[in-house]
């Protein structure tokens, strides 16, 4: 694994793949002030953009080197389809990045849609998720911390700002499970990583499991101790 360096061609084309994929497709939601409205008042919705950095930053601050922070930008793109409906094949991020960050790429994807081509259920797809990120690399493992770390963040901060994020409503669609089940998803990468032993782990463990604790007593649902 490569050190970080003051600038990565890697990271920088990565950083333009995503832009690239994620190019007009949004979060499900928001909890702070837009900086911009349509002209007929709605608030700005957030880019996906927005979460892939927050994602690559915190990499990045753990300590890991540019093939874990491409990964970073880059976790969605195998797993979320464009704004046309398009899927990016994996031979297309191998191109693109290279084998070793497709490979963190994939460990951290979850299937959506079966042979047949309909979706799979909410908690199928995160035990497929579950099984991947345990055969993949140990900078999966940090990806995937600090994936759900902003994804807790996000969820916990919205039920703090009063946002109910199990419900649909103008400029947002609500989460595809609820509270017990999304603390279910939490809890279980947070027991998958303890297989990884590297040090620069344990803070991305420490963090996410302040905000599975947070967003557990704002839901109303237990958090299990580690």
């Amino acid at each position: 694994m490569s050190s970080v360096s003051l600038f990565s061609p890697l990271v920088e084309r990565a950083i333009e793949v995503a832009a690239e994929w994620h190019d007009g497709t949004y979060r499900k939601g928001r909890w702070t002030d837009p900086c911009v409205s349509d002209p007929g008042g709605t608030p700005s919705r957030v880019p996906a953009m927005a979460h892939v950095t927050a994602v690559a930053l915190t990499v990045q601050r753990a300590g890991w080197g540019d093939e874990a922070v491409a990964a970073a930008f880059l976790h969605d793109t195998l797993e979320d389809a464009n704004r046309h409906g398009d899927a990016l094949g994996r031979p297309t991020l191998v191109a693109l990045v290279g084998e070793e960050v497709t490979r963190i790429v994939e460990a951290v994807s979850e299937p959506k849609r079966d042979d047949a081509g309909d979706w799979l259920p909410w908690r199928v797809r995160k035990e497929a998720y579950l099984r991947s990120l345990a055969a993949g690399p140990v900078e999966a493992v940090a990806v995937s911390l600090a994936d759900k770390l902003h994804n807790a963040y996000s969820m916990a901060s919205s039920l703090e700002a009063g946002i109910d994020i199990f419900t649909s409503a103008p400029g947002r669609r609500a989460l595809s499970a609820g509270a017990a089940d999304q603390r279910w998803f939490f809890e279980a990468v947070l027991a998958e990583s303890r297989s990884g032993k590297d040090a620069r782990l344990g803070p991305l463990r420490d963090r996410l499991r302040a905000e599975v604790d947070r967003f557990a007593a704002l839901a109303g649902v237990d958090s299990a101790m580690e």
